[in-house]
């Protein structure tokens, strides 16, 4: 066992949005490792929140069903924890420019609220905050490293920009022990597929499985870079266990960029089914549109050792197979 992993044994853990996607399967990694995990999660219908992400752990893990924004409740449920995975959010960029004081309650009040309740009642823990590249906006060069302006493009990458300084502000004020991973376009079993608001490969996915046509939004030739949930796991456990990132952000990345053609046929191509059709852009989608964009995870390469290990092909087989399992779950 690396020896980082060894840090987690016997450790008390709480995940904020612990039934979502990336939640639950680090909760998941967490238990294999013999940590002791509460889960925290409001369980909005319309988010990522799902009980059936932690089948097979029910008896291994803790949850509460409450809402970050509640000062009284993260007052009680943080203390006593040698670890808080900050992963609650709203991470609909399109819902944040139709509703923004909703994401600003999400993203901002709700940080707050928990540095707020560590900052009085468990001053000693250490926080992990997951960030987003979409705190950037529109490049001004590729590959995107932790030193290039932000300029976001619409609400939530505001919001999240600011949920992250928060972060840092509390580490540099008060001495809390907070770090922030901003992560690229995170895929894999247990992601949101029910609707397209929150992620568009997990939309494809299901349209994929349900032999349906994908809609790709102008020529299909924006470059991304994605990360397989597992990888996105390791790195915030890395992260966790190093003193080294306290009071640091960085950046995750993809093994490498791929077009949104390139993605769709791989994806058609492993699923067996469906098909796609190239679409002008919606003019409230282009508004917000960032075009190519990836990201240099160096920095984190260079100080925890972390790379992404999983290649695309590889983690859209897991993750489709996964959800022909357990389609009637995620439907």
């Amino acid at each position: 066992m690396a020896s980082y992993l060894e840090a987690f044994a016997g450790k008390k853990v709480m995940i904020t949005g612990g039934l979502g996607f990336i939640g639950s399967n680090l909760a998941r990694r967490l238990v294999e490792l013999g940590a002791r995990v509460l889960l925290v999660d409001s369980l909005i219908p319309s988010y990522g929140g799902n009980l059936f992400n932690i089948h097979g752990i029910e008896d291994r893990v803790q949850v509460n069903i409450a809402d970050v924004r509640d000062e009284h409740s993260m007052d009680y449920l943080v203390r006593g924890h040698d670890l808080i995975f900050n992963l609650a959010g709203q991470v609909s960029h399109i819902d944040s420019m139709q509703d923004p004081y909703t994401d600003l309650e999400i993203n901002c009040r709700s940080q707050l609220s928990i540095l707020e309740a560590c900052r009085r009642h468990n001053p000693e823990v250490k926080i992990l905050y997951a960030g987003t590249r979409q705190q950037y906006g529109r490049p001004q060069y590729l590959p995107v490293d932790e030193n290039h302006p932000m300029h976001p493009t619409d609400i939530n990458g505001v919001n999240k920009m600011a949920g992250e300084w928060y972060h840092i502000v509390y580490h540099r004020a008060y001495g809390l022990r907070t770090c922030s991973l901003r992560l690229t376009n995170t895929y894999g079993p247990r992601m949101l597929v029910r609707h397209n608001r929150q992620t568009a490969l997990g939309w494809f996915i299901r349209l994929a499985l349900d032999d349906q046509e994908i809609p790709i939004w102008g020529d299909g030739r924006q470059l991304r870079d994605y990360t397989y949930v597992d990888d996105v796991v390791d790195a915030f456990l890395r992260a966790a266990a190093s003193e080294q990132t306290d009071g640091q952000v960085y950046n995750l990345g993809g093994r490498r960029p791929v077009s949104h053609l390139e993605l769709v046929e791989t994806l058609i191509a492993i699923a067996g089914s469906g098909r796609y059709r190239l679409l002008p852009w919606p003019p409230e989608r282009q508004r917000i549109d960032i075009g190519d964009v990836y990201s240099s995870y160096r920095r984190i390469r260079e100080t925890l050792g972390w790379e992404p290990q999983v290649e695309l092909e590889e983690g859209l087989r897991r993750t489709v197979e996964f959800y022909r399992e357990h389609k009637e779950k995620y439907w």
